[in-house]
């Protein structure tokens, strides 16, 4: 599958975010089904914010290009993303794009124009059959650059002639550099083939750019370009559009500094991919209740396997065991029905409910692994949970050893007063019928 990745000029925004937190669950939930996934996620590493802003800072375009992608990688790390497997530039392929435009201007779909180059729409009879809209439709109420070099207002440009002085490379049409739109064709075209699975990015990428990508892509092969589309809904900020210019951008790194960033993620995948997401304080908040509560469900299992009886499991565990597995298979119904995370957390929650109610101290040790085991399966697709566990200072476990000694001998003026203590270090115990509990503020 190939996922349209970042412009690097600048921090990505958790709009951005949201986007690739779903292709990174998305390939997750796809290898546990037990396919084989290659996973490309392009840069587009040369453009005209990129150039823009190396003009400012007095650099070449490749070192704030640089500068981002390592930031990308940084802040998707915090996410809980993992690496795709091949992660293309638009300045490592060149010759392939000049090749590229090359065919279709072979086969008369494209021309050049006063130094440029153009897609001609007219050539092609399926376009705008993703955003399922017909060319006069698209002619009306098109959003296009008009040139008096297009043959037509939809025409959309694959070689952009060199303005002096600006990153270039030589083509048969002169120095320039290429389009927005072939770079993606032309890149999942050499990793992936002239037919890809699944293809996709945010919603707002449906027209022009997956329609242009289409058009140039099976003008070029005669071939279906992508059997499947997912695009992801807007994030909107307390129903708003997220905007500069409104003062209600974030970017994961802003959000960080107050927040867990498993908490963002928790809080994405509880909504349908396609649908819109609201955010704001409140619902990261509620996001991370609830991420909390999943917490708490797995320390539990942990601690009560660790102090669980190692002894033959009897019929009626053996029974309730085996009726835990419908979680599973419910599981894996929600996310087959167009990737439901939104369903399939609440399947979890549903088993988190089931465990807590019949499991405690007296279960068997295999009873309760086994309950664990499957927890946090369905949790890991999810990209769930995966945070170490967190040690304390030596001087933090002795007090809370000296306080669990006092209350033991009653001395609960002691044991309240190491409990103020800790508060007081950001360190907040819980007892509960599995021991003591802790955490941080």
């Amino acid at each position: 599958m190939y996922a349209c990745g970042p412009t690097v000029y600048d921090y990505f925004h958790i709009g951005n975010a949201r986007t690739f937190i779903i292709f990174d669950a998305l390939r997750k939930y796809l290898e546990y089904r037990g396919y084989d996934v290659t996973f490309v996620q392009n840069f587009t590493d040369v453009d005209d914010k990129i150039i823009n802003r190396a003009k400012e800072e007095g650099v070449p375009p490749g070192e704030i290009s640089e500068k981002f992608i390592q930031i990308y990688f940084e802040d998707s790390k915090t996410l809980g993303i993992e690496k795709a497997d091949i992660y293309p530039k638009v300045t490592e392929n060149i010759e392939e794009i000049i090749e590229f435009i090359g065919e279709l201007m072979d086969k008369g779909y494209a021309y050049e124009s006063g130094g440029d180059v153009y897609f001609d729409v007219s050539r092609y009879e399926d376009y705008g059959k993703l955003s399922k809209q017909n060319l006069e439709e698209l002619q009306l109420g098109a959003r296009v650059e008009v040139s008096e070099q297009k043959r037509n207002p939809l025409d959309f440009v694959l070689w952009k002639a060199a303005k002096p002085g600006e990153l270039s490379w030589e083509s048969p049409w002169g120095a320039g550099r290429p389009g927005w739109h072939i770079e993606c064709s032309t890149m999942s075209n050499k990793y992936l083939g002239e037919t890809i699975d699944i293809h996709g990015g945010g919603r707002d990428l449906i027209f022009p750019h997956h329609e242009n990508e289409i058009a140039q892509s099976e003008a070029r092969s005669g071939k279906p370009f992508a059997n499947y589309w997912l695009h992801v809904g807007y994030l909107n900020i307390d129903d708003k559009k997220m905007s500069k210019s409104l003062g209600n951008f974030f970017t994961p790194r802003e959000i960080a500094k107050e927040f867990d960033l498993e908490n963002f993620r928790f809080l994405i995948l509880s909504a349908h991919y396609r649908n819109p997401v609201n955010f704001n304080r409140e619902l990261l908040e509620s996001a991370k209740n609830g991420l909390d509560r999943l917490y708490t469900g797995k320390n539990n299992l942990e601690y009560l396997i660790e102090n669980a009886e190692d002894r033959i499991p009897m019929e009626n565990e053996k029974e309730w065991l085996e009726n835990l597995k419908q979680y599973k298979n419910r599981f894996n119904e929600v996310m087959d029905d167009d990737f439901n995370t939104a369903d399939g957390i609440a399947v979890i929650f549903d088993l988190v409910r089931e465990i807590n109610t019949n499991v405690d101290e007296k279960a068997t040790k295999q009873i309760l692994q086994e309950a664990y085991d499957l927890f946090m399966e369905l949790t890991s697709v999810l990209g769930l949970l995966g945070k170490k566990e967190e040690t304390l200072e030596e001087d933090i476990e002795r007090l809370i050893e000296e306080r669990q000694k006092a209350r033991k001998e009653k001395n609960f003026e002691l044991s309240d007063k190491i409990r103020d203590d800790l508060k007081e270090k950001g360190i907040i115990l819980e007892d509960t019928p599995q021991g003591v509990k802790w955490r941080r503020v």
